[in-house]
């Protein structure tokens, strides 16, 4: 089957890393790490551009500046160098199982990753590259479902890909009400309306006002990736 999306955006937390594991001192579930290449090697197959964002909440959550006496901007800094430990272990991986990839950092970091340029980042998508973006927007106060609404208007990405551990938008938290149902298409407005939150406000409204579709589905399935790009109908799709 043909690809429905040239290019992608895929957008995963940190926390989904770590699979059912929440053992703070032990971030990373290596079976995750290699299911979620094996699913995204599957997708370059089919000549698919791949762009990858990855939170870092598995290593360093933001914290309350009150609670924890670490200024938020300082904190965020903090959450910026956990995704790029997140991204080199995804990077990492990805090459084990032969897939090129090329890792952009939005901070300095010449040793271990490339600055961020859009011209060159668009430039490995087109020779086949996953190319992942880490340290968010470098900027604090901005999230990494920010960066990755950003990354993907600046690169013209199809969609955004959002891989969770729940199959789509639920009409409420499906592990506290039994009766929610999924949604299987939804407008942004309606997203709004309903305070459904598919991503922090200011991530959602990038991508409303540039009409970039919004995928979200259970990366932690095996092959719902391969499914969402070929147009399988699954997850939900915002609009």
């Amino acid at each position: 089957m043909l690809p429905k999306y040239k290019r992608i955006l895929l957008k995963l937390s940190g926390e989904a890393l770590m699979g059912e594991s929440k053992n703070g001192f032990d971030p990373f579930n290596p079976q995750i790490i290699e299911q979620y290449a094996n699913d995204i090697k599957r997708v370059t197959d089919l000549g698919v551009q791949v762009a990858l964002v990855i939170g870092g909440g598995n290593i360093y959550r933001g914290m309350n500046e009150h609670d924890s006496g670490i200024e938020r901007a300082h904190g965020d800094y903090m959450g910026m160098l956990a995704t790029m430990i997140n991204a080199m272990a995804m990077q990492a991986m990805l090459e084990k199982i032969g897939v090129f990839t090329r890792l952009q950092s939005a901070i300095k970091m010449e040793q271990i990753a490339e600055p961020y340029v859009r011209r060159r980042a668009m430039r490995h998508l087109e020779k086949g590259r996953v190319v992942i973006f880490g340290a968010g927007t470098g900027n604090p106060y901005f999230t990494t479902d920010t960066a990755g609404s950003l990354r993907a208007i600046e690169i013209q990405a199809d969609v955004i890909l959002k891989g969770t551990r729940v199959d789509g938008i639920y009409t409420a938290d499906p592990e506290k009400d039994p009766t929610a149902t999924r949604y299987d298409e939804i407008s942004y407005q309606e997203c709004i309306s309903k305070n459904l939150k598919v991503m922090d406000m200011t991530a959602f409204t990038l991508c409303m006002e540039n009409k970039l579709p919004i995928i979200v589905f259970d990366m932690n399935k095996p092959g719902s990736l391969l499914k969402v790009v070929e147009g399988s109908g699954i997850g939900t799709l915002v609009k």
